[in-house]
């Protein structure tokens, strides 16, 4: 498995991670106030989303500029 299918595969997988978190955020509002480990625990998989879509929406820009320097 080369590096872009691993970071394919882990920003498919960290979404689902972030869905199940946001799911149960609002599951335990429904319930009542939830504690803060709950209302925060969205922000890792969230920021982890951040670099890998950037990392991803980056990469044919990279590869073109490269392509046209070599």
């Amino acid at each position: 498995m080369n590096w872009n299918s691993f970071i394919r595969q882990a920003h498919r997988w960290l979404s689902i991670a972030f869905t199940l978190t946001v799911v149960a955020n609002f599951a335990t509002m429904a319930i009542g106030t939830p504690p803060p480990w709950i209302v925060h625990s969205p922000l890792p998989p969230l920021f982890l989303l951040l670099f890998s879509g950037l990392y991803m929406f980056a990469l044919p820009y990279a590869l073109r500029w490269r392509g046209a320097r070599g």
